[in-house]
């Protein structure tokens, strides 16, 4: 299961320290085909402070600069869309002091997101549940935004999924899994970091600690607590290596609970091979 699981993901085992120019380039072109071949003029990006966003938006302003050079009119929004006050707001004004994005967005959520929760009255739901909900209606509202931004201005909306995301199934359905195009596919987290250090950002942003941030209850909780197990051997996993059968339950039990994530929707002549739709 584990080499039919990277294949699934279309995991890049050939990138390695040493790489990583050639690596960013080829996703650059990839970014800069898409643009061209949709007739869009704008890539669109939420940015976090999180290294996947750091690292997918300095790809996404290479890519416009390169298409602006070749003739082609095209520019990137990197957004920021906090819900009220971001803890870590300083990292996520350093990663686009990085990218230096042609322009900036930022819009604050927490109206909306509050808005729809209140509305939510006749719920029967623990105080865990709602605020897991809670965690979801973020992701989807950051996702409305952004598209709305690309439609404004004739734009894709590109996403941060990679592969140890992928796998795991750590991203909201229709929320931070929506996008046009996702240049960081493929990648481990390790590969992620390897071509961010590449392009010159800064090691604090690299190796800062992974969280989805969505949860009022369980603010910055570490994505390696929720997943039970680290990037590292996730990553190992997906490259093939040796890894515990406790990694190994934990990561073929989340990726068998996710199919429903990205699998399309479930249609009519579909129903002998559904899956649990869930969030």
């Amino acid at each position: 299961m584990q080499a039919r699981t990277a294949e699934e993901l279309n995991i890049n085992r050939a990138l390695v320290s040493g790489g990583e120019p050639r690596e960013i380039q080829r996703r650059i072109d990839f970014i800069k085909a898409t643009l061209r071949s949709s007739g869009c003029k704008a890539l669109v990006l939420g940015i976090s402070g999180g290294v996947d966003s750091l690292t997918a938006g300095r790809l996404c302003q290479l890519a416009v600069e390169q298409l602006r050079s070749e003739g082609y009119a095209a520019r990137f929004i990197a957004m920021r869309l906090p819900y009220k006050t971001q803890a870590d707001e300083r990292d996520a004004q350093a990663s686009l002091n990085f990218i230096t994005a042609d322009h900036v967005d930022t819009l604050n959520i927490a109206a909306s997101v509050d808005g729809l929760m209140a509305s939510l009255t006749a719920t029967e739901a623990g105080a865990a549940q709602v605020d897991f909900i809670k965690g979801n209606v973020k992701a989807r509202t950051r996702m409305i935004a952004q598209y709305a931004v690309a439609n404004l201005h004739n734009g894709l909306v590109v996403g941060t999924d990679h592969g140890a995301e992928a796998l795991m199934g750590f991203f909201t359905k229709f929320g931070d899994g929506a996008c046009d195009l996702a240049p960081l596919s493929g990648l481990t987290k390790t590969q992620v970091r390897l071509l961010a250090s590449a392009l010159g950002a800064p090691a604090e942003l690299i190796h800062k600690q992974p969280t989805a941030d969505l949860e009022d209850l369980a603010p910055g909780k570490a994505d390696e607590q929720a997943y039970g197990c680290t990037y590292a051997e996730i990553d190992a996993y997906l490259m093939g290596e040796p890894v515990s059968a406790r990694v190994r339950a934990i990561v073929e039990r989340a990726y068998a609970n996710t199919a429903h994530k990205r699998a399309l929707p479930v249609v009519p002549d579909s129903i002998g091979n559904t899956h649990r739709v869930k969030k």
